[in-house]
């Protein structure tokens, strides 16, 4: 068991109203990237050295939420009593649409009980600085290249982190995308849950707050009008093929984005 108290209480949490200073209201990014990259560079250098957990990952991730309010985001979560039962390693399934969740969702999905990682993509464990983040928390690196290869590690390597006590978080769309594809959304996270006979836990977002960069996607404009949703879903088993509970996830993210997105 993880020694965490989570920062979110109850099953939903709306930002308070805060006040934001002229600078801030003015240049909204530059506030925005000069506090998360002092951030990350004071992560780094403690992943670097060893000297990077769990609860500095979750730290990291909570004061992402801060700087993200700070600077005049509206955050909304709603489901988190959905998260109060597990005790055990499961399978988070998400829609992804920009690089905030990576930082976000680990403030959200902490249980207390188990730790926890992400699907992720080569380039990640890559970046200058974030690499050492992200490395520290035993993530399972797929290329995106090759939809086979990734199937097949993460089936591989998801089995053996549920064993070592990791609930996995995972991106079924091949890239973030302000916009839902149901086909494009794969049922990689539920064939995993049904062969390591682990739960599944729908997640659905709107974190169009942090834009896509026009020269690098990662590094877009921050827009605070835009508010940033999550809902967490019931957990549930998965039995027989699992298309039924692959649609169950589909509709859980479609519905809840048609109610936030205008």
């Amino acid at each position: 068991m993880i020694d965490i108290t989570p920062y979110f209480q109850g099953d939903t949490y709306h930002t308070k109203p805060k006040r934001i200073g002229w600078f801030t209201r003015t240049f909204p990014s530059v506030a925005f990237y000069w506090k998360i990259i002092l951030m990350v560079l004071r992560h780094g250098h403690a992943a670097y050295r060893g000297r990077y957990n769990f609860k500095s990952w979750y730290a990291g991730s909570t004061e992402t939420v801060e700087i993200l309010e700070s600077v005049g985001c509206q955050c909304h979560i709603t489901g988190m009593d959905n998260l109060a039962g597990l005790d055990k390693p499961c399978i988070f399934i998400a829609n992804h649409m920009s690089t905030l969740e990576t930082f976000f969702l680990p403030a959200i999905l902490v249980t207390g009980k188990t730790d926890l990682t992400y699907v992720v993509k080569r380039s990640l464990t890559e970046y200058p600085v974030f690499k050492h983040i992200m490395k520290s928390r035993n993530p399972i690196v797929v290329g995106r290249t090759n939809p086979r290869d990734d199937l097949k590690t993460v089936l591989a390597e998801g089995l053996q982190r549920l064993k070592d006590g990791y609930s996995i978080i995972i991106f079924p769309q091949h890239t973030r995308s302000e916009t839902f594809d149901p086909e494009a959304f794969n049922s990689i996270g539920i064939k995993l849950a049904r062969k390591a006979g682990v739960k599944v836990v729908p997640v659905a977002l709107l974190t169009w707050a942090w834009s896509r960069g026009s020269l690098h996607k990662d590094f877009g404009p921050l827009i605070p009008s835009r508010p940033i949703h999550f809902a967490v879903g019931e957990p549930f088993e998965v039995s027989g093929k699992g298309q039924e509970e692959h649609e169950r996830v589909v509709r859980f993210v479609q519905e809840h984005l048609a109610e936030w997105k205008p």
